[in-house]
C-alpha cells in the first residue's frame, strides 16, 4: 500500500541571486522514520498556488518552524528590525494552508513557527521577545554551534487533562526543547491550551471542532524522534491520522 503524503512549507531563502524554498531535513526524515509517510514541500508562492487543489491530493500538512517570524502586521502588530526576520512568502501560503487544512479536516501538526502561525490564521496574536516579558523565562536556544546543544531538552510542560495531547503522551509532564523567543498571545478561535510551561507559555495547543487530527508544539520533537519516545509519539499519532485519511479520501 502506498504511503500518505504529507505537505510540507518551505521558507524562501536567496541564495545566489535566485529564491529557494526549501525545509529542513529533520523535519522531512522525522516524517518518513517517525509518521511512516512521504513528505512533499510545497513551495511558497503565495497566491499562485491552488490550495484547494494541493489538499485535494495530500493526507496531511506539516507546517515547519523556522529562523523567521510570522509578520507581525499581519496580526495587528508592528513589524521591526528587532523581531525580524520575516518571510512573506512564506506567510502568504501557510496562513490559508493551515486555515483551509482544519476546514476541511486534513490532519495538520504544526511545529514552532508552524504553531504560531496555526494561531494567527484563526485569528490570534503573538507575543514577542518573550524572555523581555516580566514572569517568563528565556525560552531561546542555547548558543553552541552544535546542533545537540542547542536542541537539548530543556524543561518541562504540563500536560491538560483530557486533552488530544495526553491521549498521545499520558498526563504526566513531558520534557522537551525550547528554541523560541515568541509566543501565542490571544488565542485564535477555537483553539484550545493542550500543554503550558512552568512560566505559563502556551507549549501545545488544538483545535477544539477541527473535523481532523490538528496538533501543534512549540517545541520541536522532529529533532529526537529518532530516540525519544515522545517525540515519536507525536509522529507516530500523525502518521495513523494521515493513513486515515488517506483510506478515507481514496474510498
Amino acid at each position: 500500500m502506498a504511503k500518505p503524503l504529507v505537505l510540507v512549507t518551505a521558507d524562501v531563502k536567496a541564495v545566489d541571486g535566485y529564491d529557494w524554498h526549501a525545509a529542513p531535513s529533520t523535519y522531512l526524515k522525522a516524517l518518513m522514520s517517525g509518521a511512516s509517510v512521504i513528505p512533499v514541500i510545497l513551495p511558497s508562492l503565495g497566491a499562485e498556488i491552488d490550495i484547494d487543489g494541493a489538499l485535494d491530493q495530500v493526507d496531511g500538512v506539516l507546517a515547519t518552524g523556522s529562523r523567521s517570524n510570522v509578520n507581525p502586521q499581519i496580526y495587528g502588530g508592528d513589524a521591526t528590525d528587532e523581531n525580524g526576520p520575516y518571510d512573506p512568502g512564506r506567510d502568504a501560503t501557510t496562513l490559508p494552508l493551515l486555515k483551509r487544512a482544519v476546514e476541511r479536516g486534513i490532519p495538520v501538526f504544526a511545529i514552532c513557527r508552524g504553531m504560531q502561525e496555526l494561531n494567527v490564521a484563526l485569528g490570534g496574536t503573538l507575543l514577542t521577545e518573550i524572555q523581555d516579558l516580566a514572569g517568563r523565562a528565556d525560552h531561546r536556544a542555547p548558543t553552541s554551534q552544535h546542533q545537540d546543544e542547542r536542541f537539548k531538552i530543556a524543561h518541562a510542560v504540563e500536560i491538560e487533562p483530557d486533552s488530544i495531547l495526553s491521549g498521545i503522551l499520558g498526563e504526566e509532564p513531558v520534557d522537551v526543547n525550547s528554541l523560541h523567543r515568541q509566543a501565542l498571545g490571544r488565542l485564535g478561535a477555537s483553539l484550545k491550551v493542550e500543554a503550558r510551561a512552568e512560566d505559563g507559555t502556551i507549549e501545545a495547543v488544538s483545535v477544539a471542532d477541527a473535523p481532523g487530527f490538528v496538533i501543534a508544539t512549540q517545541w520541536h520533537p522532529e529533532y529526537w524522534v529518532a530516540t525519544d519516545q515522545p517525540s515519536r509519539g507525536l509522529f507516530e499519532a500523525f502518521g495513523a491520522a494521515a493513513r486515515a485519511h488517506r483510506s478515507k479520501r481514496l474510498g
